[in-house]
């Protein structure tokens, strides 16, 4: 297999993707983020994986290029990462006790193709107190996170339950990206 190059500064994902493979090079893309007019929250993540991981194969054409971005919506707003500590604790208090949709698309470049893909998944939180949210929020975890949380961190003790990749919450679907690679 060719060379993988994950175009992503998270740790997270840093650590995940050593589950297909132990050489892999993480390159941030430093793309913009921002998003044309008209694309819905769903499509989202898989356009932004797609800017990502065509930026990092730019200096990389000989490999696998990998990007991936993750959202956190509820009633088809995205809820990204928090802008400062109240901020945190607003996007917190309107996911407890509901469920919400986690979304993180990949986009795979190699050999000349390009192959994209989301996966889908759903967290349910248990009701939350003030106390409990401004607890979390003191840890900084929440602060570089779509959403506000970790599903793999003290944000887990909100979960109430999820329907589908865990991994996927966490910011990478692992099995999934593996398949893909193979048929690639």
């Amino acid at each position: 297999m060719k060379k993988i190059v994950l175009a992503s500064a998270s740790p997270r994902r840093r650590e995940l993707i050593n589950y297909i493979s132990d050489d892999v090079l993480c390159v941030p893309s430093g793309e913009d983020e921002t998003l044309p007019d008209g694309i819905s929250a769903s499509e989202t993540a898989q356009f932004l994986a797609l800017q990502k991981a065509k930026s990092v194969a730019k200096n990389y054409p000989d490999s696998v290029v990998i990007g991936c971005d993750t959202v956190v919506i509820l009633d088809e707003i995205i809820l990204s990462k928090p802008s400062s500590q109240e901020d945190a604790f607003d996007k917190l208090k309107t996911l407890s006790g509901r469920k919400h949709k986690v979304i993180t698309g990949c986009a795979v470049l190699a050999n000349g193709k390009e192959k994209t893909f989301r996966e889908e998944t759903w967290v349910e939180f248990y009701p939350l107190s003030d106390e409990e949210i401004w607890s979390y929020i003191d840890t900084g975890s929440p602060m570089d996170k779509a959403g506000a949380y970790g599903i793999q961190d003290k944000g887990s003790l909100f979960v109430k339950g999820i329907e589908g990749d865990y991994f996927n919450v966490v910011g990478l679907p692992v099995a999934r990206l593996y398949r893909e690679l193979k048929e690639l």
